[in-house]
């Protein structure tokens, strides 16, 4: 893996306002660039064996309309699909706690592609578990993207990426606390949360066994 502040580095993140099908949400944005086609990106994002490669096993009827699941992670509806561009999905966690996640492909002046990962739930759901225990939420599914994205940057560039292994590296483990350090001072600066109560939420997130 890259130098672990050069894999910061490359990636924007924010947390915006952004509408569900329910009505208005919070986001959680990631942007960065790849070295790579945008077909090879559409297709490491779409094909099954591929993503398994860097984000978890994916299974289902895999069409617009269909349901899938991500081993370990969640269930969702595939809402759109429109190749090589633009990829939204529902994120369901469990029955009543639905969210979406959206993909968007964008082909950069230098032959590369930026892409834009933006996982959004209901703005009033966020805000009240935000009030009640912190930004374990946003920090903890930021991070999780922030690897998954690392991942993806490493199979694009090694066709014989071990994502097992490579996850247990002295240098990802590394990557992961800064990118949990990093959504915590993202959601300070959105929710006006004060330097102790971000550091508890980033220890207490490290702490917890992967989704």
């Amino acid at each position: 893996m890259a130098d672990s502040t050069d894999q910061i580095n490359a990636v924007q993140r924010k947390i915006d306002d952004y509408p569900v099908a329910a009505g208005p949400g919070r986001s959680l944005v990631l942007r960065r660039g790849y070295d790579a086609a945008i077909d090879d990106l559409w297709d490491a994002c779409t094909t099954p064996t591929r993503v398994s490669r860097w984000l978890a096993p994916v299974g289902g009827d895999l069409r617009v309309g269909g349901s899938f699941t991500v081993e370990g992670q969640a269930t969702g509806t595939i809402l759109r699909c429109e190749a090589p561009h633009l990829l939204k999905v529902t994120w369901e966690y469990e029955p009543d706690s639905v969210t979406e996640v959206e993909l968007r492909l964008t082909e950069n002046d230098t032959g590369g592609v930026v892409l834009e990962l933006r996982h959004t739930s209901p703005a009033a759901t966020v805000d009240e578990l935000v009030r009640r225990l912190g930004p374990v939420g946003p920090v903890g599914i930021g991070g999780g993207w922030d690897v998954a994205l690392a991942a993806l940057d490493r199979l694009l560039a090694d066709p014989d990426f071990d994502p097992a292994r490579w996850r247990d590296t002295p240098q990802v483990r590394e990557f992961t606390v800064r990118s949990l350090q990093a959504w915590g001072a993202e959601s300070q600066a959105v929710w006006g949360l004060g330097d102790e109560d971000v550091a508890k939420v980033v220890a207490f997130v490290q702490r917890l066994p992967p989704r």
